[in-house]
This record gives C-alpha cells, sequence and structure tokens, in this order.
C-alpha cells in the first residue's frame, strides 16, 4: 500500500490499494496526515496498512489522475538525516572530490556508518517542486537515495529521496559538509509513502536516475540497493543510538549514481528518480 499527499484543501491523506485510491479524510474515522496514520497504529499495536485498510472500508475513492496532478510532499518530518559512503562508487567519488581522501575510505571501511542531519521540514520539497543549489557552488549534483521512513525510531515504510549536495563546498574540507548539505530546498522525498509490509526487500531495489536540460538527456543509469554495504536496520540502530529522534523522521541511506565529475546542475534542469516498488520522484533545478 501506498500512502500520497494531496495538496488540495479538501482532500485529507489518500492511499493506494491495488489501483483504487480512497480519500482517508472522508473516512467515517477521517485521517488527514500520514503522521495520524502512524500514531493511530502505534496507539493500537497494529500495522499502518491495517489502520489504512480499514479506514479505506468508509472512504470517497478518488481518480488515480490525482496522483500525477496534485502530489504534495507525502510527509511533514520533523527532521531528515542521511547516511553516507554506503556503496563504494560513492566511496570513490568523495575521494575524488577531496583532497582528504583517507577521510572517506576509513568510514567505508569502519564499523559506524557516517550520520548526518540533511534537513528540516522547510527544507525539504515533494515531487514536481524545485530543488535548490547553492549560488556560492560551482559544482552541484543529486544524490538518488532510498529513504527510510521512521515513526517513534521504527520503520513503517520506504520513499525516494533526493541528497542534493554541493561537491564544490564539501570537497574543499569535510568540515564544509553541513553547508555542501543543509540549505534551502536541498532535500526532496516522494511520491509518496510504501509502507514497510509493501516492500519485498528493500535491500533488492532498482534505482534509475535521468537527469535532462533544455529536453536532451545529460545523464542515465541504474543501480541496485543490493550494492549497499549496510543495511537499513545498521543505520536505523546507528540512528537511534545516545540520540532523541523525533516522532516522525526520513533517514535516507546513500546514493552510488554519480554523474561524471566535469558535470553540474544548472537552474532549469529536470531530475527524475524512479525506485523500483516506490514510485518516481520528479524535480526542476532553481538557484537559491
Amino acid at each position: 500500500m501506498q500512502y500520497y499527499n494531496l495538496d488540495t484543501a479538501d482532500t485529507g491523506l489518500a492511499v493506494e490499494i491495488d489501483g483504487t485510491v480512497y480519500d482517508l479524510g472522508t473516512a467515517d474515522d477521517p485521517v488527514d496526515t500520514f503522521r495520524e496514520l502512524a500514531k493511530a497504529a502505534a496507539v493500537s499495536e497494529t500495522s499502518i496498512d491495517q489502520i489504512g485498510r480499514r479506514l479505506s472500508e468508509s472512504a470517497e475513492t478518488l481518480s488515480p489522475a490525482v496522483l500525477e496532478e496534485s502530489l504534495d510532499r507525502p510527509i511533514v518530518p520533523d527532521e531528515v538525516w542521511a547516511a553516507g559512503v554506503t556503496y563504494e562508487i560513492s566511496e570513490a567519488a568523495r575521494e575524488a572530490e577531496s583532497d582528504r581522501p583517507d577521510v572517506y575510505m576509513d568510514v567505508y571501511d569502519s564499523d559506524r556508518p557516517e550520520l548526518f542531519f540533511k534537513a528540516t521540514a522547510s527544507r525539504t520539497v515533494g515531487d514536481g517542486a524545485a530543488v535548490g543549489i547553492r549560488e556560492d557552488s560551482t559544482w552541484d549534483v543529486p544524490e538518488p537515495e532510498l529513504g527510510i521512513v521512521l515513526f517513534r525510531g521504527e520503520i513503517v515504510g520506504y520513499t525516494v529521496g533526493n541528497d542534493m549536495s554541493s561537491r564544490s563546498i564539501e570537497g574543499e574540507n569535510p568540515l564544509y559538509l553541513p553547508q555542501a548539505k543543509v540549505y534551502d530546498r536541498c532535500c526532496a522525498i516522494g511520491p509518496g509513502v510504501t509502507s514497510a509490509e509493501a516492500v519485498s526487500d528493500p535491500h533488492d531495489l532498482r534505482m534509475e536516475m535521468h537527469i535532462e536540460r533544455d529536453g536532451d538527456q545529460l545523464y542515465e543509469d541504474s543501480t541496485t540497493t543490493a550494492n549497499m554495504k549496510r543495511n537499513c536496520e545498521e543505520l536505523v540502530s546507528y540512528f537511534c543510538r545516545h540520540n532523541a529522534v523525533p516522532e516522525l523522521a526520513v533517514l535516507l541511506t546513500g546514493t552510488s549514481l554519480v554523474p561524471e565529475d566535469d558535470f553540474t546542475l544548472t537552474e532549469g534542469d529536470a531530475i527524475s528518480i524512479d525506485i523500483d516498488e516506490l514510485g518516481t520522484l520528479e524535480n526542476s533545478v532553481t538557484q537559491v
């Protein structure tokens, strides 16, 4: 089951079940946000899909077209965090951008993963919105990633994420990482949240990314989450350790699709990221 947030004033949380879309905001016990759904599941000690399916029995149906025309961010996360150097190609790319490659090699081979704060809700956009590139950066790339959706530290679903990165800033010095990663429109998630129960195996999902400029395709490549060095449970474990995690969070799991070193995003580019079973996240690019 997949959950969507629509940007229409009279629609609550939408769920797609076997090709039919239901407005859970019209159910006998209405639910308007994914947070409300996850909270109801936690209180009743059941799954979000069990709650969603029950509510759909009394909810109005919607045209499937609304999922293409009226999508907003699927959730409003309290925080977005991200993991780095979780794929071998990512580790190699970091070596290329920095004159301190040992920093990244040590992380790739160590027991402790790299985790960093990525975004607040106000810095996060959804499908169809524009992601940002910094005016003071000269080398900017998208980073397509599997996103883990967490409620009170527990995995409840997965989404597609774009961890925008200013590689020129991080390459100057690894200590500049927060400025390379955290800024206006630095993160995109969507198009929806697929429940954990509905994902066959989060560690074996095909991922593709396309980048277009003025109608021309500049980049196209694919990978699989089977190439991740670390699994989702391990990353979540480290995220929750000695950390007062927020109620609703997204943890991005790293990237292995990295454009060539001579490529940088420019305003007006179009980015498309597709992950099997999760959908396609599409964003334009603007300068911030």
